[in-house]
């Protein structure tokens, strides 16, 4: 589980728009654009390159 903290200052880096958790499939989910990033032992990766698009 990810610290709401964390959770709450973390933005899309391609549309800087708020993002949301999806723990069942430990990824970072963009409300904007859709991308999804994923979560690698608690620690978000917040890069492009490993983004999938939706």
């Amino acid at each position: 589980m990810l610290d709401q903290r964390l959770l709450d200052i973390l933005a899309c880096p391609i549309c800087k728009t708020a993002v949301e958790y999806d723990e069942q499939n430990q990824k970072i989910v963009c409300s904007k654009c859709g991308r999804k990033y994923p979560v690698k032992d608690n620690i978000p990766i917040m890069l492009e390159s490993e983004a999938e698009k939706s």
